[in-house]
């Protein structure tokens, strides 16, 4: 038998278990990898919004100070912002937690793919801090961008033309609803739903699933299709923490009843409900359409007999929070 020295060990170790969140383990490093994973998904999406609505226009590089969304080109800035804030947001966190980063996508995995029912609660909050912390750094980077737009358009942010530079941080409805919030919920509904198909679909080592470590690139990828195809009503949430996160941070920075409860007198009002509520139900329904049209809800795991004993990557923070351990460590 090869005696291993302790520092051989211990390296080993290190290379197998990984450090940092992965040293950590258990519940209390998937919830960290939570939170950081929200956090890198807000501050890069949030950050390219801030980017297209008040940077940009605030450093001279488009007409005048308050112009923005002149054409499809200003959207597809931030469709590609959010894409690759989900990307790296799922790179950074995935290897940890599984990198739900969404409220809606804990929930859809705790109904249909085994997710423990205890980690619900906690995966959630840290998921809406993160959020919060993330755009409390845009924050914190674009301020003077911020009140340079508001100042240049006569405004201020908790009037009704501070929706503006709100829209930074979190979504709102579309004129053409008239207030009514049914139209977006359905839209919300719709988006979330069309997100869990999508990552399912990825991750499904019984279906197609992407290979090489390209999962989170491909759901990147998941979110700029939805947010090219159906963000323009509601503004894209499908994320519950992605919108309350940085929603109540706006309404402690000045935005007032814009943030919460997301009134603006005269187009709508109580929005804040919306982007939570939606992507909740769509989440469950998007799981369950594809568990139904391609899994097992009915007809029989098909796929999986197909497969054989392959796991999803889904199913892998099953059962006891137990850290990882090696033949070594005896």
């Amino acid at each position: 038998m090869t005696t291993i020295t302790p520092i051989r060990k211990a390296l080993r170790k290190g290379v197998v278990d990984g450090s940092g969140l992965k040293r950590l383990g258990g519940t209390w490093g998937e919830v960290l990898a939570e939170f950081f994973g929200t956090f890198v998904l807000i501050a890069f999406g949030c950050g390219s919004v801030a980017m297209t609505v008040v940077a940009l226009p605030g450093s001279g590089r488009t007409a005048d100070p308050t112009t923005f969304f002149l054409g499809a080109g200003d959207w597809l800035l931030i469709a590609w912002g959010w894409a690759f804030a989900v990307a790296f947001g799922v790179y950074v966190a995935g290897g940890v937690s599984g990198a739900h980063i969404n409220p809606a996508v804990t929930l859809a995995f705790a109904i249909r793919r085994g997710f423990p029912w205890r980690k619900v609660g906690p995966y959630i909050a840290a998921q809406v801090v993160g959020a919060f912390v993330g755009a409390a750094l845009v924050y914190a980077v674009y301020w003077q961008a911020i009140d340079a737009f508001n100042a240049a358009s006569n405004t201020t942010r908790d009037a009704a033309g501070g929706l503006a530079s709100f829209s930074i941080f979190a979504t709102f409805p579309a004129p053409y609803y008239g207030g009514d919030n049914l139209g977006p919920l359905l839209d919300q509904i719709v988006g979330t739903a069309f997100l869990l198909i999508f990552v399912i679909a990825v991750i499904d080592l019984r279906n197609t699933a992407v290979k090489a470590n390209l999962g989170p690139f491909m759901i990147g990828l998941a979110v700029a299709a939805i947010g090219m195809s159906f963000g323009a009503n509601a503004g894209y949430a499908i994320n519950p923490a992605r919108d309350f996160g940085p929603r109540l941070f706006t309404w402690l920075a000045g935005w007032g009843e814009t943030a919460l409860p997301g009134t603006v007198d005269g187009s709508f009002s109580w929005y804040f409900w919306v982007p939570i509520v939606g992507p909740f139900v769509g989440g469950v329904i998007g799981i369950l359409l594809y568990d139904l049209f391609i899994g097992d809800l009915f007809i029989g795991d098909i796929l999986h007999a197909r497969a054989g004993a392959a796991v999803e990557p889904g199913r892998t923070h099953e059962g006891p929070d137990v850290a990882p351990t090696t033949a070594d460590e005896e």
